[in-house]
């Protein structure tokens, strides 16, 4: 049966919330959507520090963490009843929402002092009933519950969406993290290879904010008018995370502002413009050493980019120059705005969920076992 859902996302970018209407039905292979509506509403400066410093381990506390966790509820169903209002869609039509959070921290590793674990605010209670709308969300800590990173967790929806019989094929999303979705042409779930590569806008957008006060290098004109800075991008070519085997997953832990603020601190003597063009190579690089683990011949895929890098004409030409003789497109060509392609994700996941189906990726994961993702809340409602 055919049910209307809203997926919001909200990124390691900290661009703002993605708010996504679409029909849905059908499940795993089977399943259908449609887009419907789509908006992006920008986080408040205000918003953007109190995140920003919640991530930064020497400024954040206990009592900004709670309240930013339902400070972002409200945002999210403000968000929702935006959408609803600006289309004249009454709540009641809405199935379900999918709300991915905002990522804080994550850790995605055991250590001596602290446990594998991970932590999205905005509050799934707020949502439901700042809404009325069920509310599916903290999807990551099943999967860590049992045994996986939490992340990623879109190839599953990668898989529902895109697989083929025909080619095999590269989901591609650069935003602030950059992470791949293998699909082996007629391959089934436990054949799909995903992880993090690392950065994608993260470094560039930090780097962009800090030397010329904006928030992202439009086509990537200021790397283009740039240099590579060869002893930064040696040393950038240095960090273990590149090379490791997966499953992995990353980010701002290990790619965050207090990084981009150390490397310029080091490199501060050198041209704005070059720097910006070095950090870009950098994400570029790293995308295709990550695209080399897999250890498949290039000319027989296809590559799909989404994310808000796919905007970035200079940085997709350096992609493709260091994974030499793929086939590059855009989740544009397929229906899928570059910007909705994750918010779509999680609604389908959700859809899953709701069906009481499992929809994490153990082989992208690590998890020992299937399991069914998020957790759900049911707004009261009063019968007449």
């Amino acid at each position: 049966m055919k049910k209307i859902a809203i997926g919001l996302m909200s990124g390691t970018s900290l661009d703002g919330i993605d708010v996504l209407l679409a029909s849905i039905e059908g499940s795993f292979k089977e399943t259908k959507t449609e887009i419907l509506a789509f908006e992006t509403i920008e986080y408040s400066t205000d918003i953007k520090e109190k995140l920003n410093n919640s991530m930064d381990l020497s400024l954040s506390n206990v009592s900004v963490l709670t309240s930013l966790n339902f400070e972002l509820g409200y945002l999210f169903s403000e968000a929702v009843n935006q959408l609803l209002k600006k289309y004249n869609i009454p709540s009641e039509k809405v199935d379900f929402i999918a709300s991915h959070g905002q990522t804080i921290y994550h850790i995605p590793f055991n250590s001596d002092e602290l446990k594998a674990s991970t932590l999205q605010l905005g509050d799934g209670s707020v949502i439901a009933n700042l809404t009325g709308i069920k509310t599916v969300y903290n999807f990551r800590t099943a999967d860590m519950a049992a045994g996986g990173q939490g992340a990623p967790l879109v190839p599953y929806a990668d898989y529902c969406l895109f697989n083929s019989s025909k080619k095999h094929r590269i989901l591609l999303n650069i935003g602030g993290i950059a992470n791949i979705t293998y699909l082996m042409k007629n391959g089934s779930l436990d054949e799909v290879i995903a992880f993090d590569t690392g950065p994608g806008n993260m470094i560039i957008d930090a780097f962009m904010n800090l030397l010329f006060n904006q928030s992202f290098d439009k086509d990537g004109l200021v790397a283009r008018s740039g240099q590579v800075i060869d002893e930064l991008i040696d040393q950038l070519k240095k960090i273990d995370f590149i090379y490791q085997q997966p499953p992995k997953s990353t980010g701002r832990e290990l790619f965050g502002l207090t990084f981009s603020k150390q490397l310029l601190q080091t490199f501060y003597n050198h041209r704005k413009e070059d720097l910006i063009r070095t950090v870009t190579e950098f994400s570029a690089w790293s995308i295709g050493e990550g695209c080399k683990l897999l250890n498949i011949d290039f000319k027989e895929v296809e590559l799909i980019v989404s994310g808000g890098g796919a905007r970035n004409k200079f940085l997709l030409e350096l992609v493709k120059k260091y994974i030499r003789g793929i086939e590059l497109t855009i989740s544009n060509d397929y229906g899928i705005e570059v910007d909705q392609k994750e918010a779509l994700a999680f609604i389908v996941l959700a859809n899953e969920t709701l069906q009481n189906k499992p929809s994490n990726v153990p082989s992208a994961t690590g998890a020992t076992k299937p399991v069914i993702l998020g957790q759900i809340c049911i707004p009261y409602k009063e019968s007449k």
